[in-house]
């Protein structure tokens, strides 16, 4: 019987790992799409600038206050003036449940890339000119499987994006740097 020698086992796991560090994503990176709807069930139309107010939400999109004719609950709160989604999040839909979903299918206004939204989550930080606070998680939905017909219900589990609260207002635009404030 060979006795391991755990020193040396641990030694090289080192040098893999410093021979091909993983690349671990953080709080910050960039806005890829921009999308709003005037109202609920119509398809999310692509921007290449969003406007966004601070207290009340996008301008023309259907969750703006006091223009609301979006889908969901009937919680009022104000997390709900925009929303973010991961690009990772529809890599990793194709990548291992073979569901490809567009930016404008998963129904958020700013899809981002390289930035992990579950780290915001009670945090401010700048899109853009903008300041936002990150209130919650999104909450899956039946919603989105209604409209798409796909079966996204599951694999969007803890992954449905970000709620947030506009604090400084301003233009968006794709490109603009996701940072903390």
């Amino acid at each position: 019987m060979k006795i391991l020698d755990c020193a040396a086992i641990l030694q090289k796991m080192d040098a893999i790992a410093l021979e091909k560090p993983i690349t671990a994503r953080s709080c910050q990176g960039v806005v890829r799409f921009l999308h709003k709807a005037p109202c609920a069930f119509l398809p999310m139309a692509s921007f290449r600038e969003l406007q966004f107010i601070a207290g009340r939400g996008i301008e023309g999109d259907r969750y703006s206050v006091s223009h609301e004719t979006g889908f969901h609950s009937h919680k009022p709160e104000d997390g709900r003036q925009v929303t973010l989604f991961e690009m990772e999040t529809l890599e990793t839909l194709h990548r291992d449940h073979g569901i490809k979903l567009l930016p404008e299918e998963h129904r958020r206004n700013v899809t981002v890339e390289g930035v992990a939204l579950n780290l915001l989550v009670g945090r401010r930080f700048r899109v853009g000119e903008t300041i936002l606070e990150a209130i919650r998680l999104s909450t899956r939905c039946r919603h989105i499987e209604e409209i798409l017909e796909k079966a996204v219900f599951g694999p969007l589990t803890n992954r449905s994006g970000l709620n947030c609260k506009i604090i400084v207002g301003g233009t968006v635009r794709v490109g603009d740097i996701v940072r903390p404030a």
